[in-house]
């Protein structure tokens, strides 16, 4: 099949940690590689931010990420980008007139803005994966929320006007039935994780970050947002005598003192009397996360909202427990009492009597970590996820052929 990725901020090939490079650019990169090695012609498509990127990069595998001239060619938050997705729609409208992809899968709402605009011409069927609902960032955010006024209204109509929406976990179900999209048009295929490059066994010396103490080791990571919850973790550390908390994530450990999170983190820690046993590494490059995993006892996901969340799936690929938030996609993910635990988001204290359980067993911390392990195995390579993201293409490619409606 002819496939065409839009992913209008989060390039595959884009430095993991940012404000705004994190789950989704893995996600693109890895489903768009995968698919490639099985014979499929994938082009994505995102938004040139630099004038000295080339026209067009090649991703291992053979997939091809294509740039796109759509407001200045320099680095622009997300929620800024709103005014330019018009002329982001137009260009693939343009291009798609020359040759005619069978699929086109959008990745976040503008992008599915842009691909409705650049597809409606030509008939071609749009999968839409949002990632992150407005709805649901509204709601944890408020007046915190920096995204477009117009977003809701315009996700609600993207769900109606796609194809077939693709859901990454069975809770965005429920928000997408919210907003009025039938749960009859909506497939869910979970994310996905490198289980070759994420696996147990490795020496834990060879982790980044400081020397392994005789305290127990917990681990954070992922962007250095508020939404991420770090602070709950932090706040928990204060109950768990004799234990370290690392957090990777932002920009570069020479550039943290810039960074306004990571100063309020170090605050959260000094109030909490933990300043001592809490080490911000900043950004970790990619190939040094196993690691760093592998080095931990548990891994902590402690956000008070997630839209799917890869960690665990790195976590319990590396076969290392996962304490995590009971929301969102950690719900699928996560096995509650098999591969780690699930607590109420907001409650330090409910984290930290999680932690004290887990860390007083390191026999119940090693059938957690082993059937992680399998789970991830059974359930979320990037082969798994290929395979049912082909199938909702297939579906939407034979339905569009004959002239019905997905349903």
């Amino acid at each position: 099949m002819r496939i065409a990725m839009v992913s209008e901020h989060a390039s595959p090939l884009a430095a993991l940690g940012g404000v705004d490079a994190g789950g989704q650019n893995v996600y693109v990169a890895r489903l768009s590689e995968e698919l490639a090695r099985r014979g499929h012609d994938v082009t994505v498509y995102t938004r040139r931010d630099d004038t000295a990127l080339p026209d067009r990069v090649p991703l291992p595998g053979g997939a091809v990420v294509e740039h796109v001239t759509a407001g200045p060619p320099r680095a622009v938050p997300k929620d800024a980008l709103f005014a330019h997705m018009p002329a982001f729609g137009d260009y693939l409208a343009r291009v798609w007139r020359r040759q005619r992809p069978e699929v086109v899968h959008a990745h976040f709402w503008m992008s599915g803005m842009a691909s409705l605009r650049g597809a409606g011409p030509h008939g071609i069927p749009v999968v839409q994966t949002f990632h992150a609902l407005g709805s649901v960032k509204r709601r944890h955010q408020g007046p915190q929320d920096t995204s477009p006024p117009e977003r809701i209204g315009i996700e609600r109509q993207i769900g109606h006007g796609c194809a077939r929406v693709l859901a990454t976990c069975t809770d965005e179900v429920y928000e997408l039935a919210a907003l009025g999209v039938s749960p009859r048009r909506v497939s869910v295929v979970p994310c996905g994780v490198d289980a070759d490059r994420f696996h147990p066994g490795a020496d834990p010396a060879a982790a980044p970050g400081p020397v392994r103490s005789r305290r127990h080791r917990l681990l954070s990571c992922g962007r250095l947002v508020r939404r991420k919850g770090y602070d709950e973790a932090i706040r928990a550390l204060a109950l768990v005598p004799n234990a370290e908390l690392l957090v990777a994530g932002g920009p570069p450990p020479e550039l943290l003192h810039t960074e306004p999170e990571a100063e309020r983190l170090r605050d959260v820690a000094a109030e909490a009397g933990v300043a001592d046993r809490v080490r911000l590494l900043g950004a970790v490059e990619p190939a040094r996360m196993p690691a760093l995993i592998r080095a931990a006892d548990l891994v902590l996901c402690t956000p008070a909202y997630e839209p799917f969340g890869i960690v665990p799936l790195e976590a319990m690929a590396c076969a290392v427990p996962v304490v995590a938030t009971d929301v969102g996609g950690h719900r699928d993910s996560v096995a509650d009492g098999r591969t780690g635990r699930l607590v109420a988001a907001g409650y330090p204290d409910a984290v930290a009597a999680a932690v004290r359980d887990l860390l007083g067993s390191e026999r119940t911390r090693r059938r957690y970590g082993a059937a992680g392990r399998e789970r991830v195995l059974v359930r979320f390579t990037w082969r798994r996820v290929a395979d049912g993201v082909e199938q909702v293409y297939r579906r939407v490619a034979s339905a569009r052929a004959v002239g019905s409606e997905v349903a």
